[in-house]
């Protein structure tokens, strides 16, 4: 070997020890998040303000905590939970860090939807999460065949027998334990009276499974029996019934009578992520109202950001202000609160049993 070539490897080893390696780490911005969250327009706008790259890995709830878990909450600078799954696994696992809230452009944000998951998110004084994107799971109802639906059993009328769906999860656990007139979140904190609460619900939708033609697993599937015709009410999102709705004008996004189940997914920081700068620019780039209007463009679902509704398209935001018309409403939304452990296998037993009905 060469005193060159020699002196050639060390330097390498040395830059990516030190200096080097540093200036990268402030150069990149490591992403955990869900799909479209990020869309290449945005990402691209962002790279070219601040030079810096951003890396996008697709994922969802369970895997963004298994994958920081496994991590010890290292291999990403942004991670987007659901505001519901950041307490439980940050007390059980320490995989985030709190926010430092002066960093935040905080009248960027949706007021009542900053205080949900400042409620939600909160240890010790130190918030963890601030909100991205939020929506809600209610009914999507063709109203030519199914005039008379405005609540969850509603979907097991024998009249419509064969033409409902619900997702075997634990939303529609939820929705009816709501519809029943029980409140399942008053009770995270009494497992056993938790457990009856469920069980009540499992026997019902039981009762109620000869009406589904199916427990959907994803998007397509819904979307294109309700265009078939093969199904004409069901438990499904938002976004889902309006995209049916600007096909078909028949077919409706409804806030079921016991309220409609809230989801608001968030910025969090992994405990060990390496580049909180780079983090705060994009949470502060993303929630300017043009740029917020962007991603709701690519999800279909609502910001967080305060502001962005003139740069939204004007049918989607009028179907939008047509569930939820002030802010009032969203305080009526049911907004899942962080699950204490031991609750999910709770609802698998009872989903299991569901399924496993006659």
């Amino acid at each position: 070997m060469t005193k060159t070539l020699a002196r050639g490897i060390a330097l390498i080893a040395a830059c990516a020890l030190t200096a080097c390696g540093h200036h990268a780490s402030r150069n990149t911005l490591r992403i955990l998040t869900w799909a479209d969250y990020a869309p290449p327009k945005v990402i691209a706008e962002f790279e070219r303000e601040t030079g810096i790259d951003v890396q996008v890995t697709v994922s969802n709830n369970e895997e963004m905590i298994s994958k920081l878990r496994a991590t010890g909450g290292a291999g990403y600078d942004l991670v987007q939970p659901s505001q519901d799954r950041i307490l439980g696994p940050q007390r059980e696992f320490g995989i985030y860090k709190p926010i430092d809230l002066s960093r935040v452009k905080l009248d960027e944000f949706r007021p009542s939807l900053l205080a949900i998951t400042r409620r939600t998110t909160t240890i010790g004084g130190q918030v963890y999460g601030l909100p991205y994107l939020f929506g809600t799971d209610g009914l999507v109802v063709n109203r030519k065949y199914a005039p008379n639906v405005a609540d969850y059993p509603d979907l097991c009328d024998p009249a419509l027998k064969g033409k409902t769906a619900v997702r075997l999860k634990r939303p529609t656990l939820m929705a009816f334990a709501f519809a029943s007139g029980q409140d399942p979140f008053a009770l995270y904190g009494d497992p056993g009276a938790y457990a009856a609460l469920m069980d009540r619900v499992g026997d019902t939708l039981i009762k109620c499974k000869a009406n589904f033609k199916f427990f959907y697993d994803n998007k397509d599937q819904l979307l294109n029996a309700f265009r078939s015709g093969e199904l004409v009410a069901a438990m499904m999102w938002d976004t889902g019934g309006w995209t049916l709705n600007r096909e078909n004008p028949d077919i409706k996004f409804i806030v079921p009578r016991s309220g409609a189940l809230g989801w608001l997914d968030t910025f969090a920081l992994p405990a060990r992520g390496r580049n909180d700068a780079a983090a705060y620019a994009w949470i502060n780039f993303t929630m300017q109202p043009r740029i917020a209007a962007q991603i709701v463009e690519s999800v279909g679902s609502f910001s967080a950001a305060k502001g962005a509704e003139p740069y939204i398209d004007a049918k989607l935001k009028a179907q939008y202000q047509a569930a939820f018309p002030d802010e009032a409403a969203l305080d009526r939304i049911h907004w899942y609160p962080a699950i204490p452990p031991g609750l999910e296998q709770i609802e698998g037993r009872v989903l299991d049993r569901i399924k496993a009905a006659d």
